[in-house]
């Protein structure tokens, strides 16, 4: 699929009635194994990126060029709709974010998450006109470029200290949604019955996050509480780096190898990259 095309089957994902799964990758590699389990999306995880580089998970820790060339090889490799987690958008203005997403779009990008996170300690989401400007100015840019674009709009009242972050998040997130935000994202909301009532009274798609310590729901269950889109954010990524830990301390410790049981053998690996990037090493 071209980019039109990967744009509105995307889409398409976003306005039928059955949930999907989107996991996140941070690298060609992590996008191209996705890829091959049937996936219908893919989506890039900010955090996975910033570790693979050697930086927490912070906006200021890396670039907006940096983010989107991680992100333009993802897209480049991947044969599936690619949707990007950018953060607050790399700046605080409307302009910025407008600019942002433009430059996701020439990277290859179908659909982008905006988040209200300021970042500021003080008032750590934007104030909530502030953060629709921000929306909108996405939506514009989106709607520019040509391309059919997915526009997640996150709001981070459950994860800050909002007084009553259910009504703050029904709240931002229709005034997202109006302001031209196709799927809404609530972190932090994470049993049955809160996710449920989120479903309810928000006017739009909503999306989840999953693969977090102790959560035990299901897509199959998340769809019947009317999710209709889930990640994994970077869990997966966590879980990479968490094997690299325990294997690093049991060779220091012991001096052993039994991570090694767990890997995929070389000529494996080689051949299933080849198969997907051609012999030659280009897709």
């Amino acid at each position: 699929m071209n980019q039109i095309q990967q744009g509105l089957r995307f889409q398409q994902l976003h306005t039928t009635d059955a949930i999907f799964l989107m996991p996140n990758a941070w690298d060609a590699g992590s996008a191209l194994m996705l890829a091959s389990c049937g996936f219908p999306a893919i989506a890039t995880t900010s955090a996975g990126v910033a570790f693979s580089l050697g930086f927490p998970d912070q906006e200021a820790a890396v670039s907006r060029e940096t983010m989107l060339d991680r992100v333009g090889s993802i897209a480049a490799a991947s044969p599936l709709p690619i949707s990007a987690d950018l953060q607050s958008g790399y700046g605080s203005s409307p302009d910025e974010v407008g600019k942002t997403i433009t430059a996701a779009i020439r990277a290859g990008v179908v659909g982008a998450n905006i988040e209200d996170n300021s970042g500021n300690p003080a008032q750590a989401l934007f104030d909530r006109e502030d953060a629709v400007a921000r929306i909108r100015a996405a939506r514009r840019a989106a709607d520019a470029s040509g391309v059919p674009f997915v526009l997640t709009a996150r709001t981070d009242a459950y994860l800050t200290d909002a007084r009553h972050p259910f009504a703050d998040a029904v709240e931002r997130c229709n005034a997202y949604h109006e302001a031209g935000a196709d799927c809404l994202f609530v972190p932090g909301a994470s049993d049955p019955k809160s996710i449920e009532a989120l479903v309810r009274e928000i006017n739009g798609p909503i999306t989840v996050v999953m693969g977090l310590t102790g959560s035990s729901l299901t897509v199959s269950q998340l769809g019947s509480l009317g999710v209709r889109r889930v990640t994994v954010g970077g869990s997966l990524a966590r879980a990479t780096f968490g094997l690299i830990r325990r294997a690093a301390q049991e060779m220091a410790a012991s001096g052993t190898f039994t991570y090694a049981d767990q890997q995929i053998p070389d000529a494996e690996l080689s051949q299933f990259f080849a198969e997907r990037r051609g012999s030659d090493g280009t897709r």
